[in-house]
């Protein structure tokens, strides 16, 4: 399974973009997605920004569960209370894994807020970051 992961901020751009594969079940942790496919990534992930707009205000929940689909990918969606999006893009069907890998990223996201030299908005080129999200990719894609 390969997995691709933007944080969009609250002016809908993107804060943070990666892709990997899973490491579960004998996986490498590389992403395959085609070479066709790679460029339409972020504007899967960009074009179900309308739907989670939508969603957002009838949902109580932060975690969106899975939002849009594009052939065999399905997005997937996390809110912070700040209005930051965290879009998922994979063709996994299991709910509780993304969950909690939303929660990790969630936490590694609310200790970047909390760098003085940090503002809302602004793109993380944290390699601290990076590696946390990794991890939390690893552990439960």
């Amino acid at each position: 399974m390969t997995f691709y992961f933007a944080i969009i901020g609250t002016k809908d751009n993107p804060i943070y973009e990666t892709e990997f594969g899973t490491s579960k079940q004998g996986g490498d942790g590389h992403a395959r997605f085609p070479d066709e496919q790679r460029p339409m990534n972020q504007f899967i992930l960009h074009s179900a920004l309308d739907i989670v707009e939508e969603v957002q205000w009838v949902q109580k929940e932060l975690y969106l569960k899975t939002v849009d689909r594009f052939n065999n990918l399905l997005v997937s969606c996390f809110l912070t209370a700040g209005n930051i999006k965290f879009l998922l893009l994979h063709d996994s069907k299991a709910e509780d894994p993304i969950r909690q890998f939303f929660a990790d990223v969630h936490e590694a996201y609310v200790k970047t807020l909390m760098n003085p030299f940090y503002e809302v908005d602004m793109r993380i080129t944290s390699t601290v970051f990076d590696s946390k999200v990794r991890a939390a990719a690893k552990k439960y894609l």
